[in-house]
């Protein structure tokens, strides 16, 4: 019913590089591999949002190198 994306993909070279995160992916996440996590929806004739952060994957886990707010904001629009 709604568009839907990935929920993230590699970094590297280019901006947006393989593998690209979803949940057909069976990437195995390896130390040193730096990624997005990005969830997003979008609605028809409303508009949608997606949030970018930007994860470093480390031998202990992961490290969240840069993260955006998540705080919602209401307009007032309908």
């Amino acid at each position: 019913e709604f568009f839907v994306h990935n929920t993230g993909h590699s970094i590297g070279i280019e901006v947006h590089e393989d593998p690209r995160f979803s949940p057909d992916d069976h990437t195995v996440l390896a130390p040193g591999m730096l990624l997005t996590v990005e969830p997003g929806i979008y609605l028809p004739e409303q508009g949608g949002v997606r949030i970018e952060d930007v994860v470093l994957v480390t031998p202990e886990g992961a490290e969240v190198l840069y993260s955006m707010p998540k705080t919602v904001l209401l307009t007032g629009a309908a």
